[in-house]
């Protein structure tokens, strides 16, 4: 796969995309540890979330926000969905 030259390594699609999985990755712990749940459990529940579609939007600008700020919108989207 060819890389393109961008301003900053960061940049980068590739390396965006390791970003946001890493992320994704630590705010599925995060989740797990409040629900009680095991990793993957919190993990699959987080994929399925509008939280998580919005995460990857760029548009909505949650990407901007911290994982505790993200966990608690999750949360608050489960509760909507009780």
């Amino acid at each position: 796969m060819e890389q393109k030259n961008y301003e900053s390594p960061t940049k980068s699609p590739i390396i965006q995309e390791i970003i946001m999985s890493n992320r994704i990755g630590a705010i599925s712990i995060l989740l797990a540890k409040k629900l009680g749940i095991e990793n993957i459990e919190a993990l699959k529940l987080f994929y399925e979330s509008e939280t998580c579609r919005k995460l990857h939007d760029k548009s909505t600008g949650l990407y901007l926000y911290g994982d505790l700020y993200i966990v608690d919108e999750f949360l608050i989207e489960r509760e909507g969905a009780l």
